[in-house]
């Protein structure tokens, strides 16, 4: 009976460790799974995280673009400007020039004294 016995007690200590160990196994199961999920939810967070940086990256991009477009359009501005001041300029002068022609031919010619002393080329009233 002693060994009936002996056999007994190592079967049920040698039970008890087995269900020790695989309870321990799977408590470490489940702790590799809750540490998964979690980096998982790390995992979506920083992917999430990347795909907004990208996003803003992309407005930036556009945004300079537009920018830069902007840009040429005001050198060109400038340059326009600038153009028009010359052509500007160049009109201004002709504009004087002709209103001193103008100015010249409106000048009354200047009187002119003949051999006996008479002024000629001035109008007279001749009407009666």
């Amino acid at each position: 009976m002693a060994t009936l016995s002996v056999a007994g007690t190592q079967s049920a200590v040698s039970l008890f460790s087995q269900q020790l160990r695989t309870q321990q196994a799977q408590q470490r199961a489940e702790q590799a799974e809750t540490a998964a999920r979690a980096l998982r939810a790390q995992a979506r967070g920083a992917q999430q995280a990347a795909d907004q940086a990208q996003e803003n990256a992309r407005n930036l991009k556009v945004r300079s673009d537009q920018a830069q477009g902007e840009a040429g359009a005001a050198r060109q501005a400038v340059v326009s400007l600038e153009s028009l001041g010359r052509v500007d300029s160049g009109l201004q002068s002709i504009r004087e020039g002709i209103a001193e022609g103008l100015a010249a031919l409106d000048a009354a010619p200047a009187p002119v004294v003949n051999a006996d002393g008479q002024t000629t080329g001035t109008l007279i009233n001749v009407t009666a």
